[in-house]
């Protein structure tokens, strides 16, 4: 059970999140000092670095906890499911789960305006494309524990895994310059254009059918 004492650094924690990502998504992030986050919650500049290393923790931390929290789905995932059929459940069927995980530090609305600000943010989006890349291997590596591989030999996970990367990239960029702001908009556009990587990869673009209509409308 949480004692008070956890309970209050938690609270704590979570005051200094969303007022960081408040700010970040009004005034900018480089525009943003670690005073006004401190000062926002009334708390020392002393008081925020207990709990974050800088602004870029701060702001990529509810990002972070959104991708450990898919790649513990996807280590759930049966063992009988394919390797791009495990990554497509775990991010469409874990959305709930990785909405929940959101939600436990700051609202999902919140949370999406971050990704916009991340996406049109420099310094942001090199930061998160770092630790993106961290978990991909993660991810790789798992994968490949899952097909019984070794992930230095065999290059299918590494590769399974940068074509599933690259499609929720595109994704998550298409819907950030969209006019939909719910979580539904991007687990419906995810699906859609995860479901057209076996076509655009193999099938002949020529002869295929217009695949544009399937994104949903915005």
């Amino acid at each position: 059970m949480e004692t008070l004492r956890e309970r209050k650094k938690r609270r704590t924690r979570e005051s200094l999140l969303r007022a960081a990502l408040e700010l970040f998504t009004t005034r900018g992030y480089e525009h943003t000092t670690v005073d006004e986050i401190a000062g926002a919650v009334d708390v020392s500049q002393r008081t925020f670095f207990r709990y974050f290393a800088g602004k870029e923790e701060a702001a990529l931390a509810v990002q972070d906890m959104a991708e450990a929290r898919f790649v513990a789905a996807l280590r759930a995932r049966p063992a009988r499911e394919a390797p791009m059929v495990a990554l497509r459940q775990a991010v469409l069927e874990g959305w709930d789960a990785i909405r929940e995980t959101v939600e436990s530090a700051v609202p999902v609305e919140l949370y999406l305006r971050m990704y916009r600000t991340i996406e049109s943010t420099p310094a942001l989006l090199a930061a998160h494309l770092r630790r993106s890349a961290a978990t991909e291997e993660t991810v790789a590596r798992l994968l490949a524990e899952r097909e019984g591989v070794d992930v230095d030999a065999d290059p299918r996970p590494r590769l399974a895994v940068a074509v599933f990367g690259a499609v929720v990239r595109v994704t998550a960029r298409q819907w950030s310059t969209g006019d939909e702001d719910g979580p539904e908009a991007i687990r419906a556009l995810t699906a859609s254009y995860l479901d057209q990587v076996g076509p655009a990869l193999t099938g002949n673009w020529r002869t295929a059918p217009d695949v544009s209509r399937t994104r949903p409308a915005r």
